[in-house]
């Protein structure tokens, strides 16, 4: 994770995604021999022995004694070069070139992927740095770690910790980097609205790179809107957002997706829903959530087609989306009973009525009963009082 060239993602986090594809179960098995291959380079390239040890234990990779020994060996050599670097600098040098020599033996565990080590030593290098700024790019390098692994617990306190830091001081950049990293991190604990809310924030000074390129960033902020922004927040924010607009047509699928949801073309979202329904699957920060946000999507599009009626035939509707009559009985069904669909099914007549609550009526009711108790109250306390 110090490694990747400026405006690239870290190689890590590409490593990542490449182990959880190899993991999942519904990846084909020849696409599975590419991505092993893939993963034992990666390894074998950074001498990452500590990784590799957790992936034959667990078996997605066989395991290379020989390969095994050589990594470990070239580790210790590294690290007692870096050991060397630290011992001259505490004796020769000042205390800046101190925290840079413990710096990069942190960032070599964080490359070879020894976790613990890795923490211990940016708290280490943490405790010999002043400025706010450089101990804000260590919790950067911690939180990279942390969605290596999907520490959120780590990701979670790193947050926190960056946000106390800002309190001392710190720059804009930094600043807005971390709402991506936040923004991430809610998405990937299912706080979809304010994940869309941080997303949306950072569109025009996005430079989180090292975790993911501006096309993954731009997906995320489009998928999160869509199922938080209501139909004029999603106009003003995502469809005619020129930032989303330049790369909205690199991504298969996600502008018939916006766009023909906006547009009340619902048979086209229905096939380009189908689409989608891959890239979410085999996303590893959204993969967890793929039947939860499938459904969310569902609710609001169903919920965006039954607004424009008081009521509407099944068969209309099944007709609207391109789907069978049956389908569409069995969706609404369990929309119905979770409550997610304000309407009810006349099966005899095959009509939906639509029941949407009333705002205006809600508070009229709640302003009556509240007047009722105050006026008990009164005549109550009048009685009191008359005694």
């Amino acid at each position: 994770m110090d490694g990747g060239a400026e405006g690239s993602q870290q190689p890590h986090l590409i490593l990542a995604h490449k182990l959880f594809l190899l993991t999942h179960p519904d990846v084909q098995d020849i696409e599975k021999v590419q991505l092993k291959s893939d993963v034992l380079d990666s390894i074998k390239s950074d001498g990452m022995a500590p990784l590799y040890e957790t992936l034959t234990a667990s078996s997605v990779l066989e395991l290379d004694q020989s390969l095994l020994d050589s990594m470990r060996a070239a580790n210790e050599e590294e690290l007692k070069k870096l050991d060397e670097k630290i011992a001259d600098a505490e004796e020769n040098l000042g205390e800046s070139e101190v925290r840079e020599a413990h710096l990069a033996k942190a960032l070599y565990f964080v490359r070879i992927s020894d976790k613990e080590k890795a923490l211990e030593q940016l708290k280490l290098t943490e405790g010999k740095t002043v400025a706010v700024g450089q101990k804000m790019d260590l919790v950067f390098y911690t939180l990279q770690l942390a969605f290596f692994y999907m520490d959120f617990d780590l990701v979670s306190k790193s947050i926190d910790k960056a946000k106390k830091l800002f309190e001392e001081g710190g720059d804009w950049e930094r600043k807005n980097r971390l709402k991506v990293y936040e923004g991430l991190y809610c998405m990937s604990t299912r706080n979809f609205k304010k994940a869309a809310s941080l997303f949306l924030d950072s569109i025009s000074t996005f430079t989180t790179y090292e975790i993911f390129p501006y096309e993954t960033f731009i997906f995320y902020t489009v998928l999160t809107s869509i199922i938080t922004l209501d139909r004029v927040s999603l106009k003003q924010k995502v469809v005619d957002a020129p930032e989303i607009l330049t790369v909205l047509g690199k991504i298969p699928f996600l502008s018939e997706f916006l766009n023909s949801l906006y547009e009340c073309q619902y048979k086209a979202f229905f096939s380009a829903f189908a689409g989608m329904a891959e890239q979410i699957k085999f996303d590893r920060y959204l993969s967890p959530h793929f039947r939860f946000y499938m459904r969310e999507v569902r609710t609001v599009v169903y919920s965006q087609f039954l607004e424009s009626y008081k009521s509407v035939t099944v068969e209309a509707m099944a007709n609207a989306f391109g789907v069978s009559v049956d389908f569409i009985d069995q969706e609404l069904s369990r929309f119905i009973a979770a409550g997610k669909l304000h309407c009810k099914i006349d099966k005899v007549a095959g009509v939906l009525e639509t029941n949407r609550p009333d705002a205006k009526n809600a508070l009229y009711q709640a302003t009556i009963k509240q007047g009722d108790f105050l006026l008990n109250r009164i005549q109550k306390l009048s009685r009191v009082i008359d005694l």
